[in-house]
């Protein structure tokens, strides 16, 4: 496995997104599957894992804490707060709360879930914008103080307000949404992560699935799974994206990869402080995208994708007009 920079770091060029084994797609396995997923992406050479607090409320955590715990020695973990489940009286709720003492409670939450001393790479999942930036990393920053958290994080932010969170404490990682349908990185947020030292981890890298293939009827989708909200999944937009995957599709076969390889080895290929966090639910799967490390693509490979899939031939928003207000990135 080929090997990137994550600030005092040196992890996989490809890790491993966890959220899949507990949330967000659908009927989540089962935790022995997962536990599988976990240990085979560890013996692959995955070197850090990718988790938050709100991934099943805190059940993603437990079990990243379970199987891993053990082998700490051997990864990078990560993982995230300032938006967890928060339990009300008709249920448990997400809430974005940036807040210092919010941060340090999902931090102690955190630690006993993972069943570790110290987190590697802790993120601010979300700007909460009714506090300001210095002060959430502010608050985090004294979790490096205290030896809880080696590094700090941000998700979803702008290059501005990465500017003025890195102001306060040095960024190690901008997490956010990047893929050939996902384009708005490249507005500033890559350059600024370049400028100021910080490495950008990709989530999303295969499109939520739909590079892969695994989504072409949006009748399928489960009632439950977060793609059924999202604009681009809707049963017309879904369709004419679709439209698109044949000729990328052969693509892979000219390169001589599966599609999500081809994906996966376009953001290798972008530049050598991105690091894409694909996540899985099956050993298949897993092998298939860490595959994606030894694949090789020439300068007109690069322009035809850039030119095929881009957010002039993409159908539909990533977010809802909500998400898009929780979210601090730039927009084309």
């Amino acid at each position: 496995m080929q090997t990137r920079n994550l600030g005092p770091f040196t992890v996989s060029a490809i890790s491993l997104g966890c959220m899949n084994l507990s949330h967000a797609y659908g009927t989540p396995p089962s935790e022995e599957d997962g536990e599988r997923v976990l240990l085979s992406a560890l013996d692959a050479g995955v070197t850090m894992f990718d988790t938050a607090a709100l991934y099943g409320f805190g059940k993603n955590e437990k079990l990243v804490g379970k199987v891993l715990s053990r082998h700490r020695s051997r990864f990078t973990l990560a993982s995230k707060g300032g938006m967890a489940g928060v339990q009300f009286d008709d249920g448990i709720k997400r809430v974005i709360d940036g807040r210092p003492e919010a941060i340090r409670k999902n931090c102690e939450d955190s630690l006993r879930n993972l069943r570790t001393d110290a987190i590697d790479l802790y993120y601010l999942h979300r700007w909460d914008k009714k506090v300001p930036i210095e002060d959430s990393v502010g608050a985090m920053s004294d979790l490096v103080r205290a030896g809880k958290v080696r590094t700090l994080g941000l998700s979803e932010v702008s290059a501005d307000t990465l500017r003025k969170a890195h102001a306060v404490h040095p960024i190690t990682a901008v997490q956010t949404e990047y893929s050939l349908w996902t384009r708005n990185p490249e507005i500033a947020v890559l350059d600024a992560c370049r400028e100021l030292g910080a490495a950008f981890v990709a989530f999303s890298p295969l499109a939520r699935g739909f590079l892969s293939g695994a989504v072409t009827d949006a009748a399928a989708i489960e009632a439950k799974d977060i793609r059924k909200t999202m604009p681009r999944f809707a049963p017309e937009a879904l369709a004419a994206n679709l439209k698109l995957l044949p000729t990328y599709n052969q693509l892979a076969q000219e390169v001589g990869c599966t599609p999500s390889q081809l994906a996966l080895a376009w953001l290798l290929h972008k530049a050598p402080h991105i690091i894409p966090i694909p996540g899985t639910t099956t050993l298949p799967h897993l092998m298939d995208d860490l595959g994606a490390a030894a694949v090789k693509l020439s300068p007109e490979v690069m322009e035809r994708l850039e030119a095929l899939i881009n957010q002039r031939t993409v159908t539909g928003d990533r977010y809802t007009a909500q998400a898009n207000s929780e979210v601090d990135t730039e927009r084309f």
